[in-house]
Formats: structure tokens, sequence, C-alpha cells
């Protein structure tokens, strides 16, 4: 049973990913939309039956040797365990959601059995990633990720800035999938396997921990993480690749696909803890790319962009996690994140749509009483992005992070926590009194949208809005037996100033947003105008600067090889005689032009050639 639940789970969005694609425009809209909500929405009653199938140990079905030559021999095979099925869950059940926002979303769209084709291949590759028993399989299901990725980003190719968007997207991404790559051919090359199971087993064996070669294997398969998550210095595509639908936005950059580098760790985790340098370099990284994402927040003025920039903070938090050993906080973090986060990313769709696609807040405003189910859904995933306490499910996650950083002993990332979760309670304050409060910016907010059905509206936004507060965090099963306790002692007098600090910080974020926001706005625009406040500003709206450091550093210097290589002698060379027979094509070509006089003349002329030959040939034998 557990195997046809799960073939089923992963089978149906493939399904329903091949009849669109091969429908050859024969579908419309309305058969397209059933096709693409309807698949997805079976693939999460499937997870549901596998969820009630599951006994609590590991499953694994091997369905064919996929390739054998010699002692590699890697399979096509399932691993069902509690995180596989916590990330199955979060892929179909949140997948299915947006996927049924999307009904809504997209009327009207050209191209909508395109969008639903790319969304369940994506499903399809999501689900294969996660189910994977080897890391071959698993590479496969994170190409397949990164493809859809791609097409989904540039949905709207007549726009320059959608294509470029895609186009970075899937080359910085790449960058990270070459490292992880080395990483598996390390790996096989160390361990002779790609199974999963057996790596975990096998690592501690092969190698000491600490070596260099543990290493520089985790170093790999972590940088493959970073440009998948979007974590730092791999990071710049994510807030371009906001030029997708919303609902690509939902389902791709914030529940699932930028989370997958975080999967990944947590399934790798014994070979991250024989490297506990990498560890710590995992944890840093998340502690950086939290607060420069949070900065950066503050100062944008599209509400996607404010969005994209707290998913990568967020990340930041579960990379923390993963970096002090916590994997189940991380994980715990992952499931509560794509829940608030989808729900924040389809309101400010609602909003986009009934403002006719108005995306920059200084356009927007006073739009609560306009947009009464959108408004609520940003206060509720907002309460929890900040980690209001106790009645959001944010606050359960977060905080454990937060405890596990603090009882490990790694006060530098516990301090950068903290910061982070006062500019959260910044950045999102600002984000919703920008877009729902203060002086109308838009006159045409309609809502629900005319000609849809409010159901496909109003029930994604509610079901992500209950999961977002308290209820979300009872669903976590826990996975204390999958990964191995993180280090630190827990006191109580420990974990009471914990609490009271982690809570400070929440609290504090949004008194002083409500001070600087309500209280002291004038003073505040006027300070970001002039000095080093409109430095201050210019320097977090562009993020820190990366891309034009990449541009100058890494994007010029290659055209300009470029450039250069396309006069490269050698090359040259090369193309020489080509040239040649292209030259003496063109000759010979003339020659044919059908006229028995210019025949004759040839002949003559050729039979001349050959006699005076002969004649000098003989005259030199004589």
């Amino acid at each position: 049973m557990m195997m046809a639940a799960t073939l089923l789970s992963f089978l149906l969005p493939l399904a329903g990913a091949v009849v669109l694609a091969f429908s050859g425009g024969r579908l419309g809209p309305r058969a397209s939309t059933a096709i693409g909500v309807g698949s997805v929405g079976l693939a999460a009653l499937a997870t549901g039956w596998a969820l009630l199938a599951f006994s609590g140990d590991s499953q694994g079905f091997t369905l064919w040797t996929w390739v054998s030559v010699g002692e590699f021999q890697p399979t096509v095979g399932l691993a069902v365990d509690g995180l596989s099925l916590v990330m199955m869950s979060i892929i179909t059940g949140v997948g299915f959601l947006i996927h049924l926002f999307a009904a809504w979303y997209m009327v009207g769209e050209a191209g909508v059995t395109r969008f639903y084709a790319w969304m369940n291949l994506f499903v399809f590759s999501m689900l294969v990633l996660v189910l994977a028993d080897n890391l071959l399989l698993l590479f496969l299901g994170w190409e397949g990720v990164g493809l859809c990725s791609y097409g989904l980003i540039g949905y709207y190719y007549q726009n320059e800035t959608s294509g470029r968007a895609a186009f970075k997207a899937f080359i910085v991404t790449r960058i990270g999938d070459v490292f992880l790559a080395l990483g598996l051919f390390l790996i096989f090359v160390e361990l002779g396997t790609l199974d999963i199971g057996l790596v975990l087993e096998q690592a501690p064996r092969v190698w000491a921990e600490g070596s260099v070669t543990a290493n520089l294997a985790a170093l790999l398969v972590l940088g493959g993480a970073l440009g998948k998550s979007a974590q730092v210095p791999l990071h710049t595509w994510l807030p371009d690749a906001m030029a997708g639908p919303t609902p690509v936005s939902a389902l791709i950059h914030a529940a699932t696909m930028v989370t997958a580098g975080v999967y990944l760790i947590a399934r790798l985790n014994g070979l991250f803890l024989q490297a506990p340098a990498v560890m710590l370099l995992v944890g840093i990284i998340g502690a950086v790319s939290l607060l420069l994402a949070a900065f950066a927040a503050l100062a944008q003025t599209d509400i996607k962009r404010v969005l994209a920039y707290s998913t990568m903070s967020q990340i930041g938090y579960m990379f923390l996690a993963l970096g002090v050993g916590a994997f189940d906080a991380a994980i715990f973090h992952l499931m509560i994140h794509a829940f608030f986060k989808a729900l924040l990313f389809l309101s400010a769709g609602a909003v986009i749509i009934s403002c006719h696609h108005e995306q920059d807040m200084g356009r927007l405003g006073g739009l609560w009483r306009k947009l009464p189910v959108a408004y609520g859904g940003f206060l509720v995933g907002g309460a929890a992005l900040v980690a209001l306490p106790w009645v959001t499910a944010g606050f359960f996650s977060k905080d454990e992070i937060l405890w596990q950083a603090m009882a490990s002993g790694h006060s530098g990332l516990f301090a950068a926590g903290l910061i982070g979760a006062v500019l959260t309670g910044l950045y999102t304050v600002r984000l919703i009194l920008g877009i729902f409060h203060g002086e109308p910016g838009s006159d045409h907010a309609r809502h629900p949208r005319p000609g849809t059905s409010p159901l496909t509206h109003h029930l994604p936004l509610a079901t992500l809005a209950v999961l977002s507060t308290f209820i979300g965090a009872w669903l976590y099963p826990g996975l204390d037996e999958l990964f191995p306790a993180p280090p630190g002692d827990a006191t109580t007098a420990g974990y009471t100033l914990f609490q009271f600090l982690a809570i400070g910080a929440a609290l504090s974020g949004l008194a002083l947003a409500g001070w600087l926001f309500l209280a002291r706005r004038r003073w505040l625009d006027e300070q970001v105008r002039r000095g080093l406040g409109a430095q201050l500003w210019t320097l977090f709206n562009r993020a820190w600067g990366f891309d034009a450091l990449f541009d100058r550093t890494l994007v010029r210097p290659w055209q300009g090889l470029v450039r250069v290589l396309r006069f490269d002698f050698i090359n040259l060379g090369m193309n020489l005689p080509a040239l040649l027979a292209r030259v003496g094509n063109a000759g010979l070509v003339k020659t044919q032009n059908g006229q028995i006089r210019t025949y004759a003349r040839m002949m003559v002329f050729g039979a001349t050639i050959i006699l005076v030959g002969l004649a000098l040939t003989q005259g030199g034998g004589a």
C-alpha cells in the first residue's frame, strides 16, 4: 500500500504534465486548469494515503536498475521515511493550494496550458528529489526543478526583463550544480556508492573527522546547496526571479525549490558531521545571509522583492540551524516557512491582480478596506514571519533554531539570529503599512476578481492562514530518530534567559517599526533623502552591491575574453581549409552555367593542358 501511494504521489503530476505538454493546443484554459490543479490535488491525496500507511520505519522501493557499468549501478529507487514524508506533504499539500489559487490568478493569461505543464513537471521533479534513495536520482530531480524554474521565471518571455531573470537564475544555480556534481564524483570515488543510506554509513568509517577529503566533499555539496537555496554568494538570482507569475514565486521560490539546499544538507547530515569546519561555515553563511537579506528588504519598493529577500533571510535561519547541528529544527522551520511565506506571496498576488499588476508600494496604500481577505493574509503571515509569541507557528520554529544556537555555544550565530528577528519586524511592518494603510495609491482595486470563483481565491488563503498559526506547529511530527541530537546543554535558567531575549527581540522589532513608520514617518523620510541615510538606503536598495560586484569582476571580464577569442589566430588557422574550400567551390560553380560553348572551351583547354604536360614529360625523359 505504501509503495502504491508513493508512486501515485509523483506519477500523477507527471501524467498531468505529459498530457498538457503534448496537447498540441487542443485544450482550452478551463481544461488545462482542471488537469493541472486536479493532478496535484490527487497527488496530495496520495501523500495523505502514504502518511496513513507509514509505520514509522524507513521503507525503500527499488523500481529498476538505471545504469550498470562495473560497480556503478545506480537504481531508480524510492526511500520513504519521516523526512521525505514531511517534504512530500509540503510539496503536494502547499503545492495544491498554490495551484488552486493559480486558477484564480491566471484567468485571462495567455499560455495557461504551458504554465500548468511547467508547474506539474516541477512538482514531479521536486518529489523525485526528496524521494530518491541515491544521489544520482536526487541529482536528476535537482536539475529538473532548475529547468522548470527557468521556464516559469521566463513565463512572460515577450518581456525582456523576464527573459534576463530566467537566464540569470539558470546560470547562477548551474554554478552551484557544478559543485554538487563534482561532490558526487568525489563521494563515489571515495566511498564506492551513491546510495544515500550507504553513504551515511560509510562516511564515518572511511573518513576521519575533519579530514581533507571529508571537508572537500562537504564543501562541494554545500556549493550546490548555496545555489539552489539562494545563500551568499550565490543569491543574486532570487530577487530577479520575481519576474515570473506570483504563484510561481509562492511554490518554487518560497515554499519548495529554494529549500532544496536545506533538505540536501539535512539528508546528508552524516557527511557534514565528519566536517566540523564546514558545518561552522554553513552556520556563518546562514547568519550572514539572513542579515544581509533583512537589511536589503528594508529598502525595497517592490512588494515581491521584499518577500524575496525575506525568503533568503528565513532560509538563512535554516542554514544557521544546520550549522549548529540542529537538523530537526531546520526542517521544522522549513515546513512552517512554507506555510506562512506561501500565504504572504499569494496575498501579494491578490493585491497585484486586484490593482492591475501594480507592485510598487509607492503606488499602493489604503487597501485594507477594499481587499480584506488579502489584508488578513498579510496580517497572519506577517505575524508568523516575525514570530509573534505563542499564537503563530513561526514562533515555535524560529525560536527552536535560536535556542539550539544558544545552547550549542555559538554566541555569534545566536546574536545574528536576534538581530535578524528585530529587522524582520521592521521590514514586515513597513510592508503591511505600505500596502494597506496610509493614503490610497490605487483607486481601481477589485476583489474578488470578476468572472472567477471566490473559492479558488479564499480557500487557499484561509487554509494557509490557519496553518500559519500555532495549529500548523502541531502538525510537525519531529524527526529525532533521523537526526543526531545537537550539541549543547539545556538548563532551566538558560532557557528562561533565551525566551526573554527571543521574545524581546521580536516585540522590540515590532515596537521600533511602529515608532519609526507611524510616529516618526516624516523624520524617517527626511533622513533617507540626504547624507548617510541616503547612502545606506542606496546600499540596501541595491542589496549591498553584489550584482555590480559580480558584473565588474566576472561578467565584464568574461565578455572581454569572448571578444578577444573571436579573433583567435589558432582558430583562424583551423578555419583556413574550410575557407579555401568555399572559395574554390564558388569559382567552380560559376563554370557550370549550362552553355555548350563554355563547356567546349573548357574541354579544349583541359585537353591542351594534358597534351602540353605529356610533351614536357616525354621531352624531359629523352
